[in-house]
């Protein structure tokens, strides 16, 4: 799960990590609000999408003037952000974080994150900070300094200094630096956090750090124990199936294809995709109804495939081992009927009572097309989808 900026400052500032004097608006009036409250004679507008590269794309702007101020929020309020993280269609832009300026002498980056092959978490920093660090993590990796946290001591402040000196920072900023990293370790443990980042963490005229921008991903496997950090989902940043599927504890994604699938398990659903992909088709999404399959929960997954437009047959691979293929079968036809369906379905049945199961398709009076194995129901469900492509 991400949070807005707005969302991970306030966690910064919990933790004693200083950012600049904001204000959340989602109203012109409220903006106009806030630069007096702020003060000064410039702001920085920021779109609360949950994206990087805001800045190229012009969610981010500097104004100098109410005026300004007034036409920028105007223009970005209820528009939706394109970058190169968002896809063609962008984010809705729902509210604005107006900022006030924050003078600096240097930028840096900041970021920790997990380390699946290290099994650790790993902080990552260079004195490139800024709007560029992809492409300097491209063109020079060399400037990309990083250390190991043992999880069993902690990160300790002897690694915050090699980052320092890697660095080549002053000795007062190192020690700031240090205390900026044990704060960021302890947010990343305490709340479950997947990735955290600081782009640009920013050195003032006075030595001091201040964060400009913030990011937080949170281990979504561990919500139920961060129910607070929960409650500030943002629906309207994430694909509506993909919520919807969360909601009701399936595991779904979008994808591009033209192609739906169904199937419990994981590792058969990736194995689905592949031979989907291997016969010439292309898949619309992943979904995997898990283990525990009952005949409402096929109910919800179709309604979750079919929504897709772009789905022009659907694939239902089905192992029954822990449910019976005769209870799933009996959910595919209530799920059909349900949801209307006009499209194909193509059915690969698998496991306890599968001739049971494969009869009581068989005289539904449905036009299901059952297929013997996954690579006889991947050529069917292929050559279906574009058999509805060319009418």
């Amino acid at each position: 799960m991400n949070l807005h900026e707005y969302q991970a400052k306030n966690l910064f500032t919990e933790y004693a990590i200083a950012v600049p004097q904001s204000c959340v608006v989602t109203t012109v009036e409220q903006a106009r609000n806030a630069a007096a409250t702020l003060g000064g004679e410039g702001w920085v507008v920021k779109a609360q999408v949950h994206s990087g590269g805001r800045g190229k794309a012009g969610g981010v702007k500097r104004v100098n003037s109410i005026e300004e101020l007034e036409s920028v929020t105007q223009s970005l309020l209820g528009t939706r952000l394109v970058t190169g993280q968002t896809g063609e269609h962008g984010l809705p832009i729902q509210s604005l974080l107006i900022e006030a300026l924050s003078p600096f002498e240097q930028e840096l980056y900041l970021g920790a994150l997990i380390d699946r092959n290290s099994k650790k978490v790993v902080f990552m920093a260079s004195p490139a900070g800024g709007m560029d660090i992809e492409e300097v993590a491209k063109t020079q990796p060399d400037k990309i300094y990083t250390v190991a946290v043992d999880p069993v001591v902690g990160l300790m402040p002897y690694q915050c200094r090699q980052i320092g000196f890697a660095m080549e920072l002053s000795q007062s900023a190192i020690a700031n630096l240090t205390k900026i990293m044990m704060s960021l370790y302890g947010l990343f443990i305490d709340k479950d956090l997947s990735l955290i980042e600081i782009n640009p963490l920013v050195i003032t005229a006075e030595g001091g750090f201040v964060a400009l921008d913030a990011k937080i991903n949170i281990d979504d496997n561990a919500l139920y124990r961060q129910q607070p950090l929960a409650q500030l989902r943002d629906p309207s940043q994430e694909d509506a199936r993909e919520y919807e599927a969360q909601q009701l504890n399936l595991n779904y994604v979008t994808l591009s294809g033209d192609i739906g699938c169904m199937v419990n398990g994981a590792g058969l659903a990736m194995a689905t995709m592949d031979i989907i992909k291997l016969h010439g088709g292309d898949p619309a999404n992943f979904l995997d109804v898990g283990g525990g399959i009952t005949a409402d929960r096929v109910v919800e997954a179709f309604k979750l495939v079919v929504s897709d437009a772009n789905v022009k047959a659907i694939l239902v691979n089905i192992f029954g081992g822990i449910v019976r293929c005769d209870l799933i079968a009996e959910g595919i036809i209530q799920a059909i009927r349900e949801v209307d369906l006009r499209i194909p379905v193509v059915v690969r049945l698998q496991g306890t009572n599968v001739d049971k199961g494969l009869q009581l398709l068989e005289t539904s009076g449905l036009t299901v097309i059952t297929a013997e194995d996954l690579t006889d129901a991947a050529i069917k469900t292929v050559k279906a989808a574009k058999d509805v492509s060319h009418e």
